[in-house]
């Protein structure tokens, strides 16, 4: 399964506004609840838990919350740049504005780790540099599609 798979271009969402990572947490919950008719506050308490784990803020900016949630039919993602970056305890402790969420059924742990390497590989990637001074959602899409390829 690739990113391309469980990324809808509706769930490109850009210049965000967040003041905090729990306050961008609660957001990224929202928008995913809505989208999945599933309860925010699971959404939020699975993404919470893992960050007391450790951040996911894996460094230049760029962070990948994730986490596995019950009664999901099918993995999730959604891709967010934020307007103003935050801190996110990232692993280089630099501020965050590329942000992409992760959430996968309990079931398919397998699946989640596939799609991190993935996720972490294009992200990473010289072309999704670019993706900091696009002004389409739909361009962010096609840019992350084509870094997949």
């Amino acid at each position: 399964m690739k990113l391309s798979d469980v990324l809808a271009p509706e769930n490109v969402v850009l210049d965000l506004n967040a003041s905090s990572k729990g306050s961008l947490l609660r957001t990224l919950s929202a928008i995913a609840a809505r989208q999945l008719g599933i309860g925010e506050a699971a959404i939020f308490s699975a993404l919470d838990n893992r960050e007391k784990l450790g951040s996911t803020g894996i460094g230049e900016g760029i962070a990948i919350p994730h986490a596995a949630i019950p009664d999901m039919k099918k993995p999730f993602a959604l891709f967010v740049r934020l307007s103003k970056p935050i801190d996110f305890e990232a692993i280089d402790e630099s501020p965050v504005d590329i942000i992409a969420v992760l959430l996968v059924p309990v079931e398919k742990s397998s699946t989640k780790l596939n799609l991190l390497a993935g996720l972490a590989r294009i992200l990473r990637s010289e072309k999704i540099k670019r993706i900091r001074s696009l002004a389409a959602a739909s361009d962010v899409h096609e840019t992350i599609t084509e870094a997949e390829a």
